[in-house]
């Protein structure tokens, strides 16, 4: 009898082993010292490569497990982009639910932690709020939305109205990008506890004028007259559309001089096309990295000239020195001297990436209002 509960227990045991899942798998898993390992189970795959945003793929080993893994770094503290090339289909990580949301290439997104004195890093400050808006644009005409954030102490009840800025976001990015991948919202936070940044609202709309531009198969960059259509149909979709409805429904200044407009990329374009054509409706223009700029200039800006300084409170252009677009803003600079409108140049290292964008958006919001 007691050989047989022996023989018992031990079958019992042996099913329960063989019944227990493998322990999960870690990716990515961030290092004390900065560096990051990356893990993907793939025991059928022939090659695995880490495509990180702003680097150059990395090839993946795999072990006798099928697990194929990479150690990259140090990285300096930043969110990063990230995405696996198995056989050469891009995947994201299963492992990480963290990501990185566009339009066309999404991408898993990995948070190296950094001191409190980074303006995206969460602080133990008083918080805004992130709103979100659905609407129907008669212009565009379609269903879209748009995020806006107040600041800490906002009441829509009181009596004081506060300054906007309208930012703007890239080709391919949805309107929730500057929140979940910018950090907008936590720059904002940090900038206005320091006293570094004037409480404001930023009003983050869809920047699509053409959306088909950005579907899978549409004509995306190549049609140049759906690009211009994109960016001329946007500004008016801006102008007719999402700022009365941000002045009807919040407690903002209505006046040229508390307005600013900036983006990144296709936004950059954008604000400066809206801007600089709409300069009694913006005090401030802000372009980070600026693509898809319209090469006819006396034409897109038509009669902008000297006379925009007394109107203009800053005209703030920034773009990465390993950016392919830095030409193009250097271009744009060159004809902008030319007709005796002033600005702030900025280089930075850096390339097309959020890390550069981020730290636009800080050093952009403390100079405005």
């Amino acid at each position: 009898m007691r050989m047989h509960r022996l023989l018992s227990l031990a079958i019992a045991c042996l099913f329960s082993l063989r019944a227990q899942p493998p322990a999960p798998l870690i990716s990515p898993e961030v290092h004390p010292d900065g560096s990051v390992t990356f893990r993907l189970n793939a025991p059928n795959a022939q090659k695995v490569e880490l495509r990180r945003e702003g680097a150059a793929p990395v090839l993946m080993q795999k072990d006798e497990r099928g697990i194929w893994t990479v150690t990259v770094g140090p990285l300096p503290p930043d969110l990063y982009g990230y995405t696996f090339a198995v056989d050469g289909a891009t995947m994201l990580d299963p492992a990480n639910h963290l990501i990185k949301p566009n339009l066309l290439n999404p991408q898993s997104m990995v948070h190296v932690p950094g001191p409190a004195s980074l303006p995206w890093e969460l602080n133990n400050v008083p918080h805004g709020t992130i709103h979100r808006h659905f609407y129907r644009s008669q212009v565009v005409g379609d269903d879209r939305d748009l995020y806006v954030y107040t600041p800490p102490g906002y009441d829509p009840r009181a009596d004081r109205r506060y300054p906007a800025l309208y930012l703007l976001h890239g080709f391919s990015d949805d309107a929730g990008a500057w929140t979940a991948v910018g950090r907008a919202h936590v720059i904002m936070d940090n900038l206005i506890a320091q006293g570094k940044a004037k409480p404001m609202l930023v009003v983050m709309p869809l920047g699509y004028g053409a959306p088909e531009i950005a579907r899978r198969g549409g004509p995306g960059l190549r049609d140049p007259e759906a690009w211009r259509r994109n960016i001329e149909r946007f500004r008016e979709a801006l102008l007719k559309e999402v700022i009365p409805l941000i002045e009807q429904n919040y407690r903002v200044a209505a006046d040229r001089s508390q307005r600013a407009i900036a983006g990144l990329s296709m936004g950059g374009t954008q604000a400066l096309v809206t801007g600089l054509n709409a300069l009694d409706t913006f005090a401030y223009i802000g372009a980070f990295s600026s693509g898809g700029l319209l090469p006819d200039y006396d034409k897109v800006f038509a009669g902008l000239d000297e006379k925009a300084n007394e109107k203009l409170k800053l005209l703030w252009i920034a773009c990465g020195v390993e950016d392919r677009l830095i030409e193009g803003n250097r271009k744009l600079l060159e004809w902008l001297k030319s007709k005796g409108v002033r600005y702030q140049w900025k280089e930075t290292p850096g390339a097309h990436t959020w890390m550069v964008w981020r730290r636009y958006l800080a050093e952009f919001a403390p100079l405005l209002f």
